[in-house]
């Protein structure tokens, strides 16, 4: 059994650093970034994000190689693990089964923050968004995958995994039900108990 997780706001809380380097950029730049609003809709890659904020897309490439450049001194130190976090990735090891951490990040940040608590996590892969993140899913087998956003419903989707959402981030449960998630947990503490209820009725 392999499990796949979302990174922000499904196992980790960056919107503190992730803010404050925004607001860098948008400083140093000029642009109209809007860090809290970016913020409190964590999900999309930030190319997207920076288009969303009329960013000239010549300008995007530097904005992106700036932002990677002050991500591991600004961020990674200043996030915190979501409730239930460690737990959750803990319980499909006990269960016999593999983890994945698949993300909209830069993949190296994502690693960063996976080795920064100490987690066991089997596979990390970044840089995929809603859908594309089925391929990658589906090459290794998840059966699960775990998310707080609609695009993260549709990457379960696009695997042919379930879809177990958390409203963590800055989708609600009937967003995610609406979106087609097969499960909606109130966070990850309740992880570990369904995890074990869906592997008894399998």
């Amino acid at each position: 059994m392999v499990v796949g997780f979302d990174l922000d706001m499904t196992l980790i809380d960056a919107r503190p650093g992730m803010v404050a380097v925004m607001r860098t950029l948008a400083e140093e730049s000029g642009l109209p970034l809007d860090a809290e609003h970016f913020g409190a809709n964590l999900g999309p890659p930030l190319d997207e994000v920076l288009r969303g904020f009329e960013a000239p897309e010549e300008r995007i490439p530097a904005l992106v190689a700036r932002w990677r450049e002050l991500y591991p001194r600004v961020v990674i130190s200043a996030t915190t693990p979501m409730p239930g976090a460690a737990d959750a990735l803990a319980a499909v090891h006990a269960l016999g089964g593999r983890t994945m951490v698949v993300t909209g990040k830069h993949g190296p940040n994502a690693s960063l923050h996976v080795e920064h608590f100490g987690w066991r996590v089997d596979v990390v892969v970044g840089g995929l968004w809603a859908a594309a993140k089925g391929d990658v899913l589906r090459e290794h087998g998840a059966a699960v995958y775990v998310g707080d956003h609609e695009g993260d419903v549709l990457g379960a989707k696009a695997a042919g995994a379930l879809a177990v959402a958390v409203p963590t981030g800055p989708c609600d449960a009937d967003m995610l039900l609406a979106a087609g998630a097969d499960v909606v947990l109130a966070d990850l503490t309740e992880f570990p108990d369904w995890l074990k209820a869906f592997l008894a009725q399998s």
